[in-house]
């Protein structure tokens, strides 16, 4: 798989660090807090589950800017919609393979949702088809958002806010997966004619 530029995980066995890494992936560490997770900046945030913070974690490390990946050892579908309500734009049951989570984590890098079989169609169903449920966007989304429709580049984005221009587009690719739209043009359209900017 392609090398990702920084994955760290809340929670979880050392295992699963172990054999990401094993895998191909660049972990920067295991950490047993939000407030660590955080100060790791990572792109993609794996997160447990089975953490009594796993939610807090999510809407988190969202809010900072990382593509998320919710990993439990069940699919109970109360729990992928919170996590997915939370931000998260991953979610995979553990089965102690490997690869299920490491593809999942080269494709929430490269900006593309990253659902285990059957976890897409739940997430599809609980919002009647359209899209993720309850779309709600972070502050950093909005602002994102808003610089986005006054014509600003990635680059330029980046500047204003403080941020990297990865971390720009991984905004704008959470955008495009959250709202129904498939382009710049149509998320500018979209977010003029509901208010979002």
């Amino acid at each position: 798989m392609d090398r990702v530029t920084s994955v760290a995980l809340l929670h979880g066995p050392e295992s699963r660090a172990r054999l990401l890494r094993d895998e191909g992936v660049e972990v920067l560490g295991v950490v047993g807090s939000v407030d660590e997770l955080l100060t790791l900046r990572a792109d993609v945030v794996v997160v447990d589950m089975a953490a009594p913070d796993a939610l807090a974690a999510v809407a988190a490390a969202t809010d900072a800017g990382a593509a998320v990946l919710a990993v439990s050892a069940s699919a109970e579908h109360e729990q992928v919609l919170a996590a997915v309500r939370a931000g998260a734009t991953g979610f995979v049951v553990d089965t102690g393979r490997p690869w299920d989570v490491a593809d999942a984590v080269a494709r929430l890098a490269r900006g593309e949702p990253a659902y285990g079989p059957g976890l897409a169609a739940v997430v599809l169903e609980a919002s009647g088809g359209t899209g993720p449920p309850e779309v709600r966007l972070t502050e950093r989304e909005t602002d994102v958002l808003r610089l986005v429709v006054e014509g600003l580049t990635a680059r330029q984005i980046a500047t204003r806010l403080g941020l990297s221009p990865r971390t720009v587009e991984n905004h704008v690719q959470r955008l495009l997966g959250k709202l129904p739209v498939s382009n710049r043009a149509a998320l500018v359209r979209y977010a003029i004619e509901h208010g979002f900017a």
